[in-house]
C-alpha cells in the first residue's frame, strides 16, 4: 500500500492506493485463511459435492460408436446431477477417433435420456487453429460430434468440460 499526502487549498488529504500484486496476494490468501486448512492437504475438488447438489444418476459408461476408442484410464462416462433443483448432464473421459464429418460418438446409458437435445463444446486436437467441437446428446441417447471436416479431422475429444442443463 502506498500513502500519499496532498494539499489542496491548504487542507492536507491522505490518499491510499493498493498495488495489484498486494490485492492478488490478499485474494489468494483470504480463502485459505477462511478455511483454516492447508491447500496441500485439502480434499480434491472432484471429491467434494457442493451443498445442495446430489447425483440423480451416478457415473455410467457410454457405449462407444464403431471406430471410437477410449484413452486408457479415461473411459467416457455420463451422469446426471441436481444442483439447487436444476438437473445437468455431465460427461467425462477422452476418446480417440478419426472424424472427418459429423459423426456419432456413442450412446448414453438407458438410465439417461435427455428430454430435449442438449449441447456443449468440448476440446479436441488443435488442427488449423480449431481446438473445440460441438457435442450433442439427443433424446434417443445418441451422442453426436459436429463440425469436423476432411481437411480438419478430429482425432481426439476431451469430454470433461461438457455440462448442460437438462431440466
Amino acid at each position: 500500500m502506498t500513502t500519499r499526502t496532498a494539499t489542496t487549498t491548504g487542507i492536507a488529504m491522505t490518499t491510499r492506493t493498493t498495488s495489484r500484486r498486494s490485492l492478488l496476494a490478499a485474494a489468494v490468501a483470504a480463502p485459505a485463511g477462511a478455511v483454516g486448512a492447508s491447500l496441500l492437504t485439502s480434499t480434491p475438488a472432484a471429491a467434494v459435492t457442493p451443498s445442495g447438489a446430489h447425483a440423480v444418476v451416478d457415473w455410467t459408461d457410454i457405449a462407444l460408436a464403431a471406430g471410437v476408442t477410449a484413452y486408457a484410464g479415461e473411459a467416457p462416462q455420463a451422469r446426471v446431477v441436481s444442483i439447487a433443483g436444476t438437473e445437468y448432464l455431465q460427461l467425462r473421459g477422452r476418446i480417440s477417433c478419426d472424424f472427418a464429418v459429423d459423426s456419432p460418438l456413442g450412446t448414453l446409458p438407458a438410465t439417461i435420456r435427455p428430454p430435449k437435445t442438449t449441447r456443449g463444446v468440448c476440446p479436441r486436437n488443435n488442427d488449423t487453429g480449431v481446438n473445440s467441437t460441438r457435442v450433442e446428446a439427443e433424446t434417443s441417447g445418441r451422442i453426436m460430434v459436429y463440425d469436423p471436416q476432411a481437411a480438419n479431422k478430429a482425432t481426439w475429444i476431451q469430454l470433461d468440460s461438457f455440462s448442460s442443463v437438462l431440466r
